[in-house]
């Protein structure tokens, strides 16, 4: 069985005095999923918004793909089977 189609992230940032928000909205077009991550510039660091952006995105994704991979295991639970046990590391440790 072939199946393709075409998922839609955006991503929207914004950064005010040192903290930096960042949600990610995928849009499947059935249904969406958020997430969201902040980066805070530590009172003694250098404030390079770019490095704020990196974090707060990389953590918005992050959490959007936990959200994701939640709301599989809920639908494979409701069609009667568990969900397979994770077989690769999760951010690089073995499980």
């Amino acid at each position: 069985m072939e199946h393709t189609t075409e998922w839609r992230i955006r991503l929207d940032l914004s950064e005010d005095g040192g903290t930096t928000k960042a949600r990610a909205v995928l849009d499947t077009g059935a249904t969406t999923v958020t997430g969201q991550g902040v980066a805070r510039c530590a009172p003694g660091d250098q404030d390079v918004p770019v490095i704020g952006d990196e974090f707060a995105a990389g953590r918005a994704l992050r959490d959007l793909g936990e959200r994701l991979i939640g709301t599989a295991e809920r639908d494979v639970a409701t069609r009667g089977s568990g969900p397979e046990p994770r077989r690769s590391p999760m951010y690089g440790w073995e499980l």
